[in-house]
């Protein structure tokens, strides 16, 4: 898949890239993919699809296989990591243990022949950047994840790269550290105009972080997009599977006009979806549709929705949110997501009810 080719004009850009290990399975496929200057790019994808092989062989870790691989239009193949002038964060931070966090930022500028002066004043200002301006002479040991964390992206900042990648590196923090530091980073990328490519497993951090989202699966891009195009316009069923929940409706496409694919799902019923990933009448397809489009409540039910019956098998109470499972055409596993308001009817599992959604929110994707 091509993958916005922007050729000279991208600052990283990825030609026709493949890596194999053993010479016979290719991890990465025929990569082509241009990230601009000052872009987050997020390489999103399941554990081997191809996402930081891709990562390391940009850092220079990894050599491809077959393809080119350009920064701000310099093929980069054969020049080596420490040359190319790229910041690296890691999951497990990487802080050599015998320095002090000054040291630890001294280090990548001392290897560029840095003066004493300079040096200092740039340690001061990455610490301060990450708010760890009093942490200089402490040792990895003495602090905790988030710190160390923090003392590794300020390392990676130090000598002002214009490209950082990053591989999970907020992989290790609990959740509500997690979430404050995919902030700071955010706003660190934005502010200093850094062009950044990170790489996760995770669809949250996705999708809070990016300005645009690279999914992978089986070394392909399966889809390339901003965080909200993703989410509601998935062009395939591993994407709309893999980003956000999803429900899914097996059924065999009966007719196509113009932005409509008449479905008869398996069990019978006829529904009409948007045709995304089908063509033709006979068809398979996977019917695709997100949890808070469907309304259980007739009175919120816009003119022109599709209803079906269904069968409650369970309703949970989450807060700002009930969380519905239903039996719905045949799938026992259909969710339904709706906001916790004073007129949202309580429901009981086994209660026989109608829901209902727009054509326009159902996606008739690949089976």
């Amino acid at each position: 898949m091509d993958a916005r080719t922007g050729g000279d004009a991208a600052f990283v850009a990825f030609e026709h890239v493949q890596k194999s290990y053993d010479g016979e399975t290719l991890v990465v496929k025929d990569l082509n993919l241009s990230i601009a200057k000052g872009e987050f790019l997020t390489m999103l994808g399941p554990s081997g699809s191809g996402k930081t092989t891709c990562l390391m062989m940009l850092a220079g870790f990894e050599t491809a296989t077959h393809g080119e691989i350009k920064l701000n239009g310099r093929p980069i193949n054969r020049i080596p990591p420490h040359k190319r002038g790229i910041g690296m964060v890691f999951q497990n931070y990487a802080l050599f243990p015998h320095m002090t966090v000054a040291e630890n930022l001294a280090f990548p500028l001392e290897v560029r022949g840095m003066g004493k002066s300079e040096r200092e004043q740039k340690i001061k200002r990455a610490l301060d950047m990450v708010q760890m301006g009093k942490f200089g002479g402490r040792r990895p040991a003495q602090m905790s994840g988030g710190q160390q964390q923090r003392i590794a992206l300020a390392r990676a900042l130090v000598f002002e790269p214009e490209l950082v990648l990053m591989d999970e590196p907020l992989g290790a923090l609990d959740k509500q550290l997690r979430e404050h530091m995919q902030f700071e980073i955010t706003r660190l990328a934005h502010q200093l105009g850094i062009t950044t490519v990170y790489v996760t497993h995770d669809q949250t951090e996705a999708l809070t972080m990016s300005d645009n989202i690279a999914v992978f699966n089986d070394g392909r891009i399966q889809q390339l997009a901003p965080p909200a195009a993703l989410y509601e316009e998935p062009t395939n069923s591993f994407v709309a599977q893999f980003i956000g929940e999803n429900n899914t409706l097996l059924g065999t496409v009966q007719e196509i006009r113009s932005d409509v694919a008449v479905i008869r799902l398996d069990d019978g019923g006829l529904i009409d979806a948007k045709p995304v990933n089908v063509s033709r009448a006979g068809e398979r397809t996977r019917v695709s549709i997100r949890p808070e489009r469907v309304e259980f409540n007739k009175a919120r039910l816009q003119p022109g929705a599709h209803t079906l019956n269904a069968e409650v098998l369970e309703f949970i109470y989450m807060g700002d949110i009930f969380r519905t499972r239903l039996r719905v055409a045949g799938n026992d596993d259909f969710i339904v997501k709706t906001r916790n308001a004073p007129d949202q009817k309580r429901l009981q599992p086994g209660q026989q009810i109608e829901i209902g959604w727009l054509p326009s929110d159902c996606r008739a994707l690949d089976a």
